[in-house]
């Protein structure tokens, strides 16, 4: 019996378009990086590379623990100057991280949809690619009235040990919740990292707004629609 939900956060429940958050994001994290005596480009680079390094990762260790030894690596930074720059990366995520809100688009419906499901019953779960520290993930919640404390669990990069679209990582929040695959419904944006799960037999809604790697993958094959076409889908669920 499908009883719990699993909800994607950028350009699902937050409507935004992954070049516009892209783009203000690594303009924003950039000053950090120069505030903190680093060269602006190579720290970038950085990020990427332990972004990949992430995306990549296989099981063995923590997303957080992928992210920051590439990210030394490759500036070649101390231990006691990476403590500076993971605090001060912290930092920025509760403080200068909001000004990527304004490339945002309201979405009232999200608090409602979250809520609404819990009243009836259902588990929810944000299962956001877990690239980010959680106060990262909390802030962007805040941008659509939600919290953390809305979901049954949160993905982000110190409590997991893969990414999207890696089936390892829906395998693991399964295990967290206690759910089988059969039990949860997967709604996200992005035909190839979150619709993956389907071939774990997982039911799928793909909101097409803000759509992601389009042409990669026939979305006819799946359950797709507008959000305002999910909220309806939604709505229908019986009460458990």
């Amino acid at each position: 019996m499908r009883d719990t939900v699993l909800f994607d956060l950028d350009g699902t429940l937050l409507q935004v378009t992954q070049d516009a958050f892209i783009g203000t994001y690594i303009a924003e994290i950039r000053k950090v990086f120069t505030r903190l005596g680093l060269d602006a480009d190579l720290a970038v680079k950085a990020l990427w590379a332990g972004t990949l390094a992430m995306v990549l990762n296989d099981g063995s260790t923590f997303n957080i623990q992928r992210f920051w030894q590439t990210f030394t690596e490759y500036l070649e930074l101390s231990e006691d100057r990476l403590s500076t720059v993971e605090a001060e990366c912290d930092r920025f995520y509760t403080h200068e991280f909001n000004v990527v809100e304004q490339v945002t688009t309201p979405n009232s419906i999200a608090k409602r949809l979250v809520h609404s499901l819990k009243a009836k019953g259902y588990t929810v779960v944000l299962a956001t690619n877990p690239l980010f520290p959680a106060c990262a993930v909390e802030t962007r919640l805040n941008w659509i009235g939600l919290k953390p404390q809305d979901f049954a669990l949160v993905t982000h990069y110190a409590n997991s040990t893969y990414c999207k679209p890696s089936l390892g990582y829906y395998q693991e929040i399964f295990t967290k919740i206690g759910k089988t695959p059969q039990q949860c419904l997967m709604v996200g944006n992005n035909p190839v990292e979150d619709m993956s799960v389907a071939e774990l037999g997982t039911e799928t809604f793909l909101v097409t707004d803000c759509l992601e790697s389009e042409g990669e993958v026939d979305i006819t094959t799946f359950r797709h629609g507008s959000f305002t076409e999910l909220e309806e889908y939604l709505d229908s669920l019986p009460d458990l």
